[in-house]
């Protein structure tokens, strides 16, 4: 295995800053997280039962992974912040490009969004909230996962502004 690109990534990288540290540990939790506790929500019915309601349940597992997707984003911004910049990046078009990256990943995961509206996009089939059909319009009809595709050229458009 040639591992001589990683070499000269981590040449690049700092990965003993506590920004990217806290960063890598932000993206690693979040899904982790909310995976598990829509998971224990599905096998228990626990939260619902706490707020009463699997819609109350749904809205509040939705905002709490809202908060931390803020909480992540200003970790990565933090961590992007404190790595070198690449010399070969520090012009117009790597910043254009990232521009138009972005506004792609921006709409994958607005239109995503829409589509699947609030309890679609925030685990409501885990509290048994179900949708009535497949969703097949735009942007599922271009991707399978646009929602994460979406989010990833996100993080890529701002990595290379």
């Amino acid at each position: 295995v040639d591992v001589t690109a990683m070499a000269r990534l981590f040449g690049y990288v700092d990965v003993t800053d506590s920004a990217f540290i806290v960063a890598t540990l932000s993206i690693a939790f979040n899904p982790l997280f909310w995976n598990m506790v829509a998971r224990w929500e599905h096998k228990t019915r626990a939260l619902s039962r706490v707020f009463g309601s699997p819609h109350v349940a749904c809205y509040c597992l939705g905002a709490v992974i809202l908060l931390l997707n803020c909480v992540r984003s200003h970790c990565f911004t933090e961590a992007m912040k404190s790595q070198p910049k690449l010399e070969g990046l520090d012009c117009h078009w790597a910043y254009y490009l990232g521009l138009a990256i972005l506004a792609v990943g921006t709409l994958f995961v607005t239109t995503s969004f829409l589509a699947l509206g609030f309890t679609g996009t925030f685990l409501g089939d885990y509290f048994g909230i179900l949708m009535e059909a497949k969703v097949t319009s735009f942007p599922f009809s271009v991707l399978d996962n646009p929602m994460y595709w979406g989010s990833t050229a996100v993080y890529l458009g701002w990595s290379l502004m």
